[in-house]
């Protein structure tokens, strides 16, 4: 493979950037924005800098409305300076309002925020590797990595080859079929390290130094976590330009929680939303929990864990941002729990039958979560919450098979259906007055 000459701005880039450097979130160090994520006095993580004042004199509403119907409508918000950004149709996805699932929970104003149809890989991650990748082309990158539990080498692998970037993507050697071949059909190079997501993580940190690749979620992370914004710019614009009273929202590293609040700051900051207390509730897998376990035990501090569960998207044991998480969490008088394995399928299968979503085991987590929360009065009936579903659930089939059914196979004749039929609508009894019990 070609090795990278990074730090190096295309020549044809538009020069409009609102972001001016980067800065150490611990000792509020400054550097360069360059392809740099670690604080070189304290060790700390990076993060991108704007210029607020600039986007309160040019950014309005309608201008937003009149951007692409996708991420990029943001643009002004985003780390990148190209005003031809990598757009493949990323972002925009649907603000479902979730009246089923509410009633069945016992609460009134329930929206779901759908990223399991997202552009182009069916996942949240198409869109901090749309940033991540438009940024690595200015900064001169010709060849781009990741390390990742699955969803996110399906996002590398698609838009690499949608930019013509060469890519190489490391996995864990367990995840599930699905996410293999969804990272295949795009003809990466793709390496499947037997070990879990950590261990893959630290291998990927030693490529990224000797041979100078952009890795989204490494060296190019705080242009890479900017992404996630966009997820809470298109809720608060779906809403009518306003802010949620609740967000739920599944736990990895924790970046995604903090940034969805990132962007409904930066909107009240630059006066396109009013300001409102926004409580923020984390979900996590029993099985992989250091975030849930820390809020728990009123810690302020995160112990690593070994993962073991079925929601291998969620399965990080060393949380990038799992403190920064923890503190929001604790800040905005939200919660952070846990669930286990067999709840989580239940999760999967509430969400299908209420809302026709079906999603991967990371969803599945945050509906189990969201229903926990609820059932112990930590979710006022009353207030709008928001949902966020992260992936597709093609991607995990191997978690369901076995808990929903199996075809009634008849013969093509009308008395044949009549008594499979019957036997349908009898089990379907059964299973309700289960449920209401």
């Amino acid at each position: 493979m070609t090795q990278a000459t990074p730090q190096t701005l295309a020549p044809t880039c538009a020069r409009t950037a609102t972001f001016t450097g980067l800065k150490c979130k611990e000792c509020g160090a400054e550097y360069e924005a360059k392809a740099i994520h670690v604080c070189e006095e304290c060790f700390g993580p990076l993060e991108v800098v704007y210029d607020y004042d600039a986007l309160r004199q040019t950014v309005t509403r309608a201008s937003i409305q009149a951007g692409p119907n996708s991420i990029w409508r943001y643009r002004p918000f985003l780390p990148v300076e190209t005003d031809t950004p990598i757009d493949v149709g990323t972002g925009m996805t649907p603000l479902l309002q979730a009246n089923r699932l509410a009633r069945r929970l016992g609460i009134k104003k329930l929206y779901i925020k759908n990223d399991a149809v997202n552009m182009p890989t069916l996942s949240f991650k198409d869109r901090v590797v749309s940033v991540a990748l438009t940024r690595a082309k200015e900064l001169g990158f010709s060849t781009v990595s990741c390390a990742s539990t699955g969803n996110l080498a399906n996002s590398t692998a698609a838009i690499a080859a949608h930019a013509g970037l060469e890519c190489c993507v490391f996995i864990p050697s367990d995840l599930e079929a699905g996410k293999v071949l969804g990272t295949l059909i795009y003809s990466p190079t793709l390496m499947a390290v037997h070990g879990n997501y950590d261990q893959v993580n630290r291998l990927c940190s030693e490529v990224a130094n000797t041979h100078g690749w952009g890795f989204v979620n490494i060296n190019l992370r705080p242009y890479y976590s900017e992404g996630s914004k966009t997820l809470g710019y298109e809720v608060a614009e779906q809403l009518g330009w306003e802010l949620p009273d609740h967000v739920v929202a599944p736990l990895a590293s924790g970046s995604l929680f903090t940034k969805i609040y990132k962007g409904f700051q930066e909107f009240v900051k630059v006066g396109l939303v009013a300001d409102k207390s926004v409580r923020f509730s984390g979900a996590q897998a029993e099985g992989c929990s250091p975030i849930a376990q820390a809020f728990r035990e009123n810690r302020d501090f995160i112990s690593p864990v070994k993962p073991n569960t079925i929601a291998k998207s969620l399965a990080i044991g060393n949380p990038a941002d799992g403190v920064y998480a923890l503190d929001l969490a604790h800040k905005t008088n939200g919660n952070i729990e846990s669930v286990n394995d067999q709840e989580i399928i239940a999760g999967i299968k509430l969400l299908a039958e209420t809302e026709g979503i079906f999603t991967e085991t990371a969803g599945g987590t945050t509906i189990a979560v969201l229903k926990k929360l609820v059932e112990a009065g930590k979710i006022n009936p009353d207030e709008t919450t928001v949902v966020y579903i992260t992936g597709n659930g093609l991607k995990t089939q191997e978690a369901v098979q076995g808990y929903v059914g199996e075809p009634l196979t008849i013969e093509p004749k009308l008395e044949a259906f009549e008594r499979a039929w019957e036997r349908a609508q009898t089990l379907e009894r059964l299973e309700w007055q289960q449920v209401s019990v």
